[in-house]
């Protein structure tokens, strides 16, 4: 799927009350037509248009606008922090070879004067989904969808601007059923296990829960035409903050596409032939509504880190450049402290200090830092946490 995006900056600058500006994007969305479909096409270069415009911007989006035949329905678009975008307006559209273009004019508050701590990337490690309905995959023999959907979503991620820094961890299969069941009784040192493992302060759990087929979409009389099906397709999420094991979001996605093809075929998932159908456009689709969703989880969170090392007034923390971290910023300390309730479940507490920390050397993953309270490191340990301290703008200055 080819998917272009165009941006331009305009020289309108809007001011609020508040104090905080908004700025004008031109964008335009390119997408594929397939099958003729040009309804389809179109909702897809709005919703791309719009949804890397946003990105782009800083912004941070918790839900994409209505589309109805390619045009815009809705006035606004809510984004987390009560930010909105002001108006998006369709300027132009049109079809050009194979894809449809469309033009839009975008009104945007940056999401940074919202939420300061938007400004810090988080580290996601990216887990193997798994197959919750094995038998369902027998159409097609498509037994590794849950392995080839957890790198789509990996490099899905990775090739969007937001706040997220995915980290793989496919190698090893992961019971992720209690995670999922009602009672939600499930093992905290697996959260551990793969945060040790890939330097990422939040874990992210998946299942595919349906792949059946739904309804076949030709007559078993047109014998000269392929079968074709209309086949499911659900997943759910959910992602842990590894430092305090809480879950910090959950959310469950489903959609259907169509099978093109015949029952007894073997299909293998890893080929471009899968992925150019209409059912595998849909899982992206879904992949890249996750990717949204989730930077608009965790924008708005602290980025915090671990101790790595403690020697005298100088530390070594598991948070570098690729975090967002700079040379010079204060770093709060705070003790890590587990408690155990009566079933035996654990839970982190995090008790605060008054110690501090400023970074005098980074590294991509890690960093250096040297006391600058007046007491002592004395009581400080490896495993504890520390937050980085964001300054607040001031509404007014003098």
């Amino acid at each position: 799927m080819n998917k272009h995006i165009v941006l331009s900056l305009s020289l309108i600058s809007l001011s609020y009350a508040n104090g905080a500006s908004a700025e004008w994007f031109e964008v335009t969305g390119i997408a594929d037509i397939k099958s003729g479909d040009q309804q389809k096409a179109k909702r897809k270069a709005v919703n791309d248009a719009i949804t890397q415009a946003l990105l782009f911007s800083g912004a941070n989006v918790s839900s994409v606008q209505t589309v109805t035949d390619g045009v815009l329905t809705q006035d606004e678009l809510k984004i987390r922090s009560n930010a909105q975008v002001q108006s998006a307006n369709v300027v132009s559209e049109s079809r050009v070879g194979d894809s449809w273009h469309v033009t839009l004019h975008i009104d945007i508050m940056p999401q940074d004067q919202q939420c300061p701590t938007s400004a810090y990337n988080k580290q996601i490690a990216i887990t193997q989904s798994q197959l919750k309905n094995k038998h369902q995959a027998t159409l097609g023999q498509i037994f590794d969808i849950h392995k080839v959907v957890s790198k789509k979503l990996y490099q899905t991620m990775n090739g969007q601007s937001t706040s997220l820094e995915p980290v793989p961890y496919f190698a090893q299969t992961i019971n992720v059923e209690r995670f999922f069941s009602q009672r939600f009784d499930y093992n905290e040192r697996l959260i551990e296990t793969v945060t040790a493992n890939t330097n990422s302060q939040y874990v992210l759990l998946s299942q595919i829960s349906d792949i059946s087929s739904v309804d076949k979409l030709n007559s078993d009389f047109a014998f000269w035409q392929s079968d074709k099906f209309l086949r499911s397709f659900k997943i759910d999420f959910a992602l842990f903050d590894a430092l305090s094991h809480e879950r910090v979001w959950q959310k469950q996605y489903a959609t259907q596409g169509v099978w093109p093809f015949k029952k007894t075929k073997l299909i293998d998932v890893y080929s471009e032939r899968f992925w150019r159908t209409d059912y595998a456009d849909e899982i992206q689709l879904t992949l890249e509504q996750v990717t949204i969703d989730l930077n608009a989880a965790v924008a708005c969170l602290a980025t915090n880190g671990k101790i790595l090392h403690v020697d005298g007034d100088q530390v070594i923390i598991n948070l570098g450049r690729m975090h967002g971290l700079e040379n010079g910023q204060i770093l709060n300390i705070a003790h890590s402290s587990p408690v155990t309730n009566a079933r035996g479940k654990q839970y982190m507490r995090q008790i605060k200090t008054i110690n501090k920390v400023r970074v005098t050397q980074i590294n991509a993953q890690n960093a250096v830092a040297v006391n600058i309270s007046n007491r002592p490191l004395n009581n400080v340990q490896i495993n504890d946490l520390v937050e980085i301290q964001v300054e607040q703008k001031e509404d007014f200055a003098l």
